[in-house]
């Protein structure tokens, strides 16, 4: 077999997380595990929601041999140059997972590789890349006819979370007289300051009416339990004044936990991905993002937060609109004037909402009231076949699983493969 590279290029957290880790994982199991004969290379763009973490998730991946940062990204794209000097095979095809569309293409030129691009709502550059890994038919219905054999429905690469859960016992949820509660409250500061508090104190009420219910807080492999710790503490975070009298400290033990004044604990689990925890929770209190498509995946109930009690605290937004809110200075008005805006227009939040068109898992915007959402999750406890409503719903409408398999498939079908 030819020697051949296969390089990913991605960008934030969110996509190494839950694009990369399947897609390579992927790879491996259909081009095999030698490395002399398949290398696998992942390059990071400049990200505004990057953690700085990202290298050590992607080379926490043992399907990857090579990872190089977002900080030497301008200099390989300009002049082909990588930090470390790598060398690169005849063969190869380059796998976009997230960044700017454009990536692919001059780099694709300049090495002489295949491309292979995955395309959630749109694709752009159809005449400059060999094949585009769509995740519904709709991304193609205003292509030019003469490109379109290039398009293959792939399906949601978040749904792929559904795969990784196979085989763990979902129904103990069910069976078992302890409720678990899930919070996933971020993983970044702008989501954190307002919902490491928030979640706090909804499960401290939640506690104090039902003390036999657990609560689980997996942590986001680009968060430690001391950072998180910080958000929860009023004399670090000036935010959570707004969410009542609600503070925790880190308890570190084996697992760490994080407890309130009024003695609820909540347990930090490190183990990433956390399906196998997640899958056993009656219902997540958890914040906007991929990690409501993770949850719809694994049939989770969940009910999605965004608080506004301070609108200038949310500056985690993708291009322009995060640049400006981030500002020296002025991103403090821009935030609030942006978020604003946001909350005008806003449509559908939540992933599996967004598949459905309709809200399945419920979303809460506005100043939240801890004691308000306490007592939504106390009905959901009290009324299983409520949760078991929402959690047929979440599988009617979760997206087709397999996206890695198929895009594995696409790669291997741009390889010219001897003996």
């Amino acid at each position: 077999m030819t020697k051949i590279d296969i390089l990913i290029l991605s960008n934030g957290p969110g996509e190494v997380t839950t694009w990369v880790r399947p897609v390579v994982k992927a790879l491996r199991q259909k081009l095999g595990d030698d490395r002399d004969k398949v290398r696998i290379s992942v390059v990071l763009s400049p990200c505004p929601n990057a953690s700085g973490k990202e290298v050590d998730i992607a080379l926490s991946y043992p399907e990857v041999d090579r990872v190089q940062g977002a900080e030497h990204f301008l200099s390989f794209l300009v002049f082909g140059k990588t930090n470390e000097h790598w060398d690169w095979r005849n063969q190869g095809v380059i796998v976009f997972l997230g960044g700017e569309p454009f990536f692919p293409v001059v780099i694709g030129k300049r090495l002489g590789y295949r491309t292979v691009v995955y395309a959630e709502w749109e694709a752009r550059w159809h005449g400059l890349v060999d094949c585009f890994a769509i995740m519904k038919k709709e991304v193609a219905t205003k292509v030019k006819q003469k490109y379109s054999h290039k398009f293959t429905v792939v399906g949601d690469l978040i749904a792929e979370a559904g795969n990784f859960s196979n085989g763990l016992n979902t129904d103990v949820r069910d069976k078992k007289q302890t409720k678990i509660i899930g919070i996933l409250p971020g993983s970044k500061a702008a989501k954190l300051a307002q919902g490491a508090p928030l979640t706090l104190a909804i499960a401290e009420y939640v506690y104090l009416k039902r003390p036999e219910t657990k609560f689980v807080l997996p942590l986001a492999p680009t968060l430690d339990s001391e950072t998180l710790a910080s958000f929860a503490d009023p004399g670090k975070n000036p935010i959570a004044k707004y969410f009542g009298d609600i503070s925790a400290k880190l308890v570190e033990s084996e697992p760490n936990f994080l407890e309130t004044g009024k003695g609820m604990q909540v347990e930090l689990y490190t183990k990433y991905p956390a399906y196998e925890v997640l899958s056993q929770c009656s219902i997540c209190l958890t914040t906007v993002g991929a990690n409501t498509a993770e949850l719809g995946s694994l049939g989770v109930p969940m009910i999605v937060l965004l608080p506004t009690q301070q609108l200038d605290a949310m500056r985690a937004w993708d291009g322009l609109p995060g640049l400006l809110a981030n500002l020296p200075g002025v991103g403090s008005s821009f935030a609030k004037l942006i978020n604003w805006f946001f909350l005008q227009r806003k449509g559908l939040l939540a992933w599996p909402n967004i598949w459905a068109q309709e809200e399945i898992v419920p979303e809460l915007v506005g100043k939240l009231d801890p004691k308000d959402v306490g007592e939504m999750v106390l009905d959901y406890l009290e009324n299983p076949e409520k949760l078991q409503q929402v959690r047929e719903k979440l599988q009617s409408v979760r997206g087709s699983t397999g996206a890695a398999d198929k895009i594995a498939e696409l790669v291997s079908g741009l390889l010219t493969v001897d003996g």
